[in-house]
């Protein structure tokens, strides 16, 4: 593989079927990638046992086939990655990164200074040591108060100070289970992906995994969050929200062309009802990424009935 040569991915979630937002974020990171004559991979983020629903791994699959959407290699399973997190975790605590907390969710709710954009901000009580007769719950990483910056290929230049933002923020959960901040980076890392294409909501995660990639001595990606689609309620459109399964297989080239629509590529008339092997072959020659909304509030769905 050339250095120079672009590396996306795909990862979504198997939680329910592929929804539209989904779709959304899977066209955008497979144009963008395709685009420069790039790899476009496919992971599983299926780092969540009591999330998984059984057989939606198979069925987002078979989606994307009938889309058209065909990915470079194997799918990468993150349920099958945990070695690699354990081996990321232990270089960490090597450089005295990490520290094991105490602090229930509650405890941190009441000694919080502020709420930060996702939740409390961690106080930082156990970075100097545990609490006499407590055991830990969570491993959490020491974050500088050093302002993380990046451009992000559609909001522009962005700034944050985790230590105001979001705290020390953790790596391994009470139960056990690694934290998505730690696996996507990881991840990301090892299969040399360097451009991320994904949904607006992961815009605040974004300075986090930056600093985790420098603490780890990775090479940063390009960022890219995409437009929420957005229900008539103005909440995300989730596949926790009982989304009706699409017909991928019988429209699939109208979905296609509804996702390049609200990605703000319009496909030109000839195309309207051809295979989606052509709209996508036109779309990879053709996709602009400064015609893609800024819209940080999401778009309603209701502007692209599908």
């Amino acid at each position: 593989m050339s250095v120079d040569q672009v590396v996306g991915r795909f990862a979504p979630s198997p939680t329910g079927p592929l929804h539209f937002g989904s779709l959304i974020a899977a066209v955008g990171s497979y144009c963008l990638a395709r685009r420069k004559g790039g790899k476009w991979l496919l992971r599983m983020e299926d780092l969540d046992p009591p999330r998984v629903v059984p057989g939606a791994a198979d069925e987002i699959l078979s989606a994307l086939e009938s889309l058209g959407l065909f990915w470079d290699g194997e799918v990468v399973w993150q349920s099958q990655r945990t070695e690699a997190y354990i081996e990321a975790v232990e270089r960490l605590r090597k450089k005295g990164l990490v520290f094991d907390c105490v602090c229930s969710r509650k405890e941190i709710l009441l000694s919080a200074p502020h709420p930060g954009e996702d939740g409390p901000i961690y106080p930082g009580t156990c970075r100097t040591g545990l609490r006499p007769g407590r055991k830990p719950r969570a491993l959490r990483i020491e974050v500088s108060k050093e302002q993380i910056c990046f451009c992000d290929g559609v909001f522009g230049h962005l700034q944050q100070v985790l230590s105001e933002a979001v705290g020390d923020f953790v790596l391994r959960r009470a139960d056990g289970l690694f934290a998505y901040q730690l696996a996507v980076v990881v991840d990301d890392e090892a299969e040399g992906v360097n451009q991320v294409v994904r949904g607006a909501d992961l815009l605040s995660s974004t300075p986090r995994q930056i600093f985790l990639h420098a603490c780890l001595g990775n090479p940063v990606p390009e960022y890219v969050h995409l437009p929420l689609v957005m229900g008539s309620n103005g909440k995300k459109i989730s596949k926790r929200h009982g989304i009706v399964r699409l017909d991928y297989e019988n429209n699939a080239a109208r979905l296609i062309a509804q996702a390049l629509n609200f990605l703000g590529q319009a496909i030109p008339g000839c195309l309207q009802g051809a295979p989606p092997a052509e709209i996508l072959s036109w779309a990879i020659q053709n996709f602009d990424q400064n015609r893609i909304p800024v819209a940080p509030e999401g778009i309603i769905l209701k502007d692209f009935p599908i």
